[in-house]
C-alpha cells in the first residue's frame, strides 16, 4: 500500500524573491533538524538551473520505533531542484536514500507564481509514502510518517517564510511567530561563544602558571648542568 498526501503553502512574495531565499532557506529557527547541505552538482541546461544535493536531517523518533531504526539518529536525502526561468518555476524532487528497509519518502514541491493575483507565491506540495515491511507492522509506521510529514510541512513553510521576512521586510520580524525562537537560537549561539573564550582563557592562564611553578627547577637543572664538569 502506498500512502499519497498533498498540500499547499501561500507566500506573500513574488515568485523570484521565493527562489532566492530557497537557497537561504537554512538555517531558520525551524530547520534545526537539518544537520548538513552539501551540493553534489550543479549545471545550466537552456534558461534553467539544474542542481543535486545531499541533505542529512535528523528527527525524533517514538519509542516502539526505535527497535525497527537501531542506533540511526539522522537520514540521509537526495534534493534534486529545477529553477525554469522561462515558466518561472522552482521544483524539487527529495527521497531518503537511507532507511528504505524501513520507509521510503518521495516528495515534490512546485513554487510559482500565485495565478489569482501574481504578486504572491504559492508551494504545492506533494509526496508518496511506502514501506517493505509486513502490513501489520508498516501500517502505523506510514500513518506516523505521514502525519509527521504533514506537520513537519507547515514548520519548513514556516520557516520558509521567516527567511523571507528577514531578507526582504526585516522590520516585520518582530512581530513573526519564530521571532522568539530565533531570539533563543541567537542567545544561545552567544552563551556558547562566550563559554568557550572563558574556557580558552582558564587554559591559558592555567598553563602559564604550571609554566612559572616550573620555571626555578628548569633553572636549577640548567644550572647544575653548567657545574658537570666537561
Amino acid at each position: 500500500m502506498v500512502n499519497f498526501t498533498v498540500s499547499s503553502s501561500l507566500f506573500k512574495y513574488s515568485w523570484d524573491q521565493v527562489a532566492i531565499a530557497l537557497w537561504q532557506r537554512y538555517p531558520n529557527p525551524n530547520s534545526k533538524h537539518v544537520l548538513t547541505e552539501d551540493v553534489i552538482s550543479r549545471h545550466v541546461e537552456g534558461n534553467k538551473l539544474i542542481t543535486k544535493r545531499l541533505l542529512t536531517k535528523t528527527n525524533k523518533i517514538p519509542k516502539w520505533g526505535e527497535k525497527l531504526i537501531g542506533g540511526s539518529k539522522s537520514i540521509h536525502l537526495i534534493e534534486e531542484s529545477v529553477v525554469d526561468l522561462d515558466d518561472s518555476t522552482f521544483k524539487t524532487y527529495t527521497r531518503n536514500i537511507s532507511l528504505q528497509n524501513i520507509m521510503t519518502i518521495e516528495e515534490k514541491c512546485i513554487y510559482k507564481t500565485n495565478p489569482e493575483d501574481g504578486s504572491s507565491t504559492v508551494c504545492e506540495r506533494s509526496a508518496f509514502f511506502s514501506s517493505p515491511l509486513v502490513w501489520y507492522i508498516k501500517k502505523p509506521i506510514e500513518l506516523f510518517t505521514v502525519k509527521r510529514f504533514r506537520k513537519n510541512g507547515d514548520k519548513a513553510s514556516l520557516g520558509l517564510d521567516f527567511v523571507l521576512n528577514s531578507i526582504y521586510n526585516p522590520d516585520s520580524l518582530k512581530t513573526h511567530p519564530l521571532f522568539s525562537a530565533a531570539n533563543s537560537l541567537k542567545e544561545t549561539a552567544r552563551k556558547a561563544g562566550e563559554m568557550a573564550k572563558e574556557t580558552a582563557k582558564d587554559t591559558a592562564q592555567k598553563a602559564s602558571e604550571m609554566a612559572k611553578s616550573k620555571a626555578p627547577s628548569l633553572q636549577r637543572v640548567a644550572a647544575a648542568a653548567s657545574q658537570v664538569p666537561k
